[in-house]
Order: structure tokens, then C-alpha cells, then sequence
């Protein structure tokens, strides 16, 4: 037996396994697409307002809960300035730098506290929030390349197509698609003027 510590769940063969109460919910999303289809899944998924359904290579851990394991200080102030400043240089020189650490040791030291070189954390980073400004907004693509540190729009694509098999576009367009429809009543339909609340007598 072979444990996978990454993924949220596994499928090897007939076997289905997930890493856990709130995966179980993804893997059972991935057993109803693969019997009955995406629409299906996309449907049960709305039921049970799951804004998105994770793809089973997607890391449990996010690089800002990752960051969080970091003991000292000097490098608590570094993550905190990665993730305000994606937009800009975050090479390790850059970053060891404002460390006050030399580039071979603040490299050792960051690995060493959170399991990760920081190139790897700074590129997890950037994608876990462009994924955000894609879920919650309609930011233009090309700007979310620009601010996260992506450069260009094509460094972004392929970036998400080898992370999550998707592309950005594709990827909004499928978590707006699973966005829960407004509750009723709350809209007015085309052409009607929405009532004014009205007063409830003294």
C-alpha cells in the first residue's frame, strides 16, 4: 500500500479513497460525475451550495497556511510582504534581503521551518490567489496575470492548466456556473420596477 499525503482524493481502480470528512464530499461529487456526468455533479453541487468542486490533484494545504509554520519572525515579515507584493520581484535574493539573511541560508531556514524552497511557496502563493480574484470578482484575466506576478496571460494559462488541468477563463466560467441561483423574491424580473419596502404600522 502507497499513501499519496497530496491529494484530497485518490481512485486507484475501483478503489476510491479521501483525505477526509470535506473530501469525502469532493470524492462523492467525483463518484456522481463519473456515473451520471458533469452536469449531474454540477447540479448536486449547487444543491449543496459548493461553490466549486475541487479536482482530486489539488494540495489539501494552502502556501498561507503553509506560511503560517514559519517560527521566526524575520520570515513571518517576509510572507506577509510576498503576499502583499505578488506583482513584484520575489526571487530569493529579494526575499533574503529583506530577511536581513544571506540567499543560502534564508533558503535552508525557509525550507527547514516550512517544508517548501520559497520559489516553490511564492508560486503557490500567486496561484491560490489568482484563483481567488477568479472566483470572487470579473477582473480582467490580464490583470490578475499582471498583479499576481504572472507577467502575461499565456505564464497564467499555463500555469493553471498544469496545476488544475483548466484554464483561467474556464476555470470562472465553471465557478460561476456553480454559483447558487439568488434566493426568490430578492430579484425583479426584466421590465419590473422592484416594491419599496413597506412599513409595518405602530
Amino acid at each position: 500500500m502507497r499513501v499519496e499525503p497530496d491529494p484530497i482524493w485518490v481512485r486507484d481502480g475501483a478503489v476510491w479513497t479521501s483525505a477526509g470528512v470535506t473530501a469525502g464530499i469532493d470524492l462523492a461529487l467525483a463518484l456522481v460525475e463519473d456515473d451520471l456526468g458533469r452536469d449531474a455533479a454540477l447540479t448536486i453541487a449547487r444543491w449543496l451550495v459548493l461553490f466549486l468542486r475541487r479536482p482530486a490533484n489539488q494540495r489539501q494545504f494552502s502556501a498561507h497556511l503553509q506560511g503560517q509554520l514559519a517560527e521566526r519572525d524575520a520570515l513571518r515579515r517576509v510572507q506577509a510582504f510576498a503576499a502583499e507584493h505578488l506583482g513584484q520581484d520575489l526571487g530569493v535574493e529579494r526575499l533574503a534581503a529583506l530577511a536581513a539573511m544571506s540567499p543560502r541560508h534564508f533558503a535552508r531556514r525557509f525550507r527547514a521551518e516550512t517544508g517548501v524552497t520559497p520559489a516553490r511557496w511564492v508560486s503557490r502563493l500567486r496561484l491560490e490567489t489568482a484563483r481567488r480574484l477568479l472566483e470572487e470578482g470579473r477582473r480582467p484575466v490580464e490583470r490578475i496575470a499582471r498583479d499576481c506576478g504572472f507577467g502575461t496571460t499565456e505564464t497564467l494559462r499555463r500555469t493553471f492548466v498544469r496545476a488544475l488541468a483548466v484554464a483561467p477563463r474556464e476555470y470562472r466560467r465553471r465557478f460561476q456556473a456553480m454559483a447558487p441561483d439568488p434566493p426568490a423574491g430578492r430579484a425583479a424580473r426584466p421590465g419590473q420596477t422592484p416594491r419599496r419596502p413597506t412599513r409595518s404600522p405602530r
